[in-house]
């Protein structure tokens, strides 16, 4: 009787820990608008824990001034967050941890799903 509890409590454990592996929680958006040029530089798209940071701030820390509440909106680049636009207001070693763990952000090994094409200007 000892065994089998013992057997049924590790496969327990293991469930929970691969159930984590690409794990998203809902709102968190996988961002691969840019998915050639990450594909050139070798790093994973991008998974923003949206809920994460939700929970912590208000919605209008971000939206609007920093962030267009809109998918596939905002021209966000590795550029702009190391000269402190986009995720790099807060993400500046300062605030929040700096941008230069590539893979704390490149982190998805899940599907990205698409993106809307771009309206015509009417």
């Amino acid at each position: 009787m000892k065994r089998i509890v013992v057997l049924l409590s590790l496969f327990f454990i293991v469930g929970i820990a691969a159930a984590n592996l690409g794990y998203a929680e809902y709102g968190d958006i996988v961002m691969g608008k840019k998915l050639e040029s990450l594909k050139k530089a070798g790093v994973k798209p991008v998974m923003f824990p949206h809920w994460f940071h939700r929970i912590r701030f208000k919605c209008k820390v971000c939206h609007e001034d920093i962030f267009i509440l809109q998918r596939g909106a905002n021209d966000i680049s590795m550029k702009k967050i190391m000269d402190g636009e986009a995720c790099g207001k807060c993400h500046n070693g300062v605030i929040a941890w700096d941008a230069l763990s590539c893979d704390r952000c490149h982190s998805w090994d899940g599907p990205v799903p698409p993106y809307p094409l771009p309206q015509a200007v009417k």
